[in-house]
């Protein structure tokens, strides 16, 4: 009777914990996520710290509960002057971008040159020219409402870029696929071109209300009473201006970081980065 052999099982090749790496492009488990946040955070933290220690600062936030009902206003100001600029500026982006494209050459070239005025200036420079001169020539008073009409201007410019980038990354020959089965103009607007046109979109856009909260902070050079202007005045009263700007900053965050958050699910959902 021959001698039966049995080949030796192979060795699984051992694998090491390596909770601080992984490959680029492979997703991270949450736990190894969660993790390396804080140890981020820890590392920030300790850095931070270390360096007021060094320079002899020490932090006191007991004004906040002297001053919740002013920084309470100015958040919601802040809110209010950001949502409402998001909703002009889309509105305007979305005519500049198919006005970049009308063949009447004067509206072309007027929002071409609008994209690029805008886009090629700081917004500070914008908010005084704004407010002091075109403001004060139309009798525009009322400072929340230049600084949300100036917000727009600035966040339209961007947002039209936004759409006219998407609208030329769309394949042409989808509508000439619609219009050869039937599809009129405005169906194939609603059932070809609107679907892609708010995934390429959404993610960008989501980005661009986070740049909209930040910079409504410029508001407060024309005494515009939001976040900023509002820790200004309480800095200027206390002298605290380490603690009072620190906070400022961490209330910055709560409003930015959760839609930093909800840009980068959308470009994961709709593969927006492909």
């Amino acid at each position: 009777m021959p001698h039966s052999t049995t080949s030796p099982t192979p060795r699984r090749p051992h694998r090491t914990m390596r909770p601080f790496t992984a490959a680029a492009g492979v997703p991270v488990p949450p736990a190894k996520a969660a993790l390396n946040y804080l140890a981020v955070c820890v590392v920030v933290i300790a850095v931070v710290w270390a360096s007021l220690a060094a320079a002899g600062i020490s932090l006191n936030f007991d004004f906040v509960a002297q001053y919740r009902m002013r920084i309470w206003d100015g958040f919601c100001m802040t809110v209010g002057i950001s949502a409402a600029s998001l909703v002009a500026s889309l509105a305007l982006g979305v005519l500049v971008a198919a006005g970049q494209g009308a063949r009447f050459l004067p509206l072309r070239y007027l929002c071409d040159f609008y994209v690029k005025i805008i886009r090629g200036t700081p917004l500070i420079v914008q908010v005084y020219f704004f407010y002091y001169i075109i403001g004060t020539a139309w009798g525009i008073d009322n400072r929340v409402l230049a600084g949300i009409l100036i917000l727009s201007l600035f966040s339209g410019a961007y947002i039209a870029e936004i759409v006219r980038g998407s609208l030329l990354s769309l394949d042409a020959g989808q509508m000439e696929a619609a219009r050869a089965v039937g599809f009129t103009r405005a169906q194939t607007l609603r059932y070809v071109v609107a679907p892609q046109l708010v995934a390429r979109t959404l993610p960008a856009l989501t980005g661009q209300v986070a740049s909209i909260i930040k910079d409504s902070s410029l508001l407060s050079v024309i005494a515009v009473i939001e976040l900023t202007q509002t820790m200004r005045e309480i800095t200027a009263t206390n002298y605290n201006f380490f603690g009072g700007f620190l906070l400022l900053g961490a209330l910055y965050l709560v409003l930015t970081l959760p839609i930093m958050a909800v840009s980068r699910h959308f470009e994961k959902r709709l593969d927006y980065a492909h």
